[in-house]
């Protein structure tokens, strides 16, 4: 082997904040990575598939929820994971994009994605009791904070819990 480039990192074991389920779109990713550090998250397992979150709540086909799961496992073992970041996003090709998945209508996407959160994080909630489960929706303007239904405050019926301005 030739030594092609060369940096200095520590050999101390690895520990990561959170293992983080995302799409590999790689649009948001400076906007969320920012936003991770933000809450404390610097050293991710980035769990990147197409459509991120999207087979935690709808496996197509179910091996795919099986084969993130299992990740979601392996980071627990091997890097001490305590917290699983769920994240989707605006015109995610998974879906169809914005404007062939929902007619390029954006709450009806961020309703979807939503739900499709609570589903993810209520499958990742049942495979490993105890972690703390988060979830986001990230669109063109910012990023979104999912509640788990149990931590839902009441609002009226027919809002969204993502915001819009």
């Amino acid at each position: 082997m030739k030594k092609v480039f060369h940096f200095g990192i520590s050999s101390e074991p690895y520990r990561c904040d959170a293992a983080i389920v995302w799409c590999f779109d790689s649009r948001f990713e400076l906007g969320f990575r920012k936003f991770l550090k933000r809450i404390g998250v610097s050293f991710p397992d980035a769990i990147k598939i197409a459509g991120g979150a999207k087979c935690l709540a709808a496996p197509e086909p179910e091996s795919e929820c099986e084969f993130v799961l299992e990740q979601i496992r392996k980071s627990m073992r091997l890097h001490g994971t305590t917290r699983v970041i769920l994240m989707l996003h605006s015109d995610c090709g998974a879906y169809g994009g914005l404007a062939g998945g929902f007619g390029g209508d954006a709450r009806a996407e961020a309703a979807h994605h939503e739900q499709d959160l609570r589903r993810a994080a209520a499958t990742v909630a049942a495979c490993f009791p105890g972690v703390e489960v988060q979830s986001y929706f990230v669109d063109f303007e910012g990023i979104w904070k999912v509640e788990p239904i149990a931590q839902q405050k009441p609002r009226p019926s027919g809002t969204s819990g993502v915001p819009r301005s």
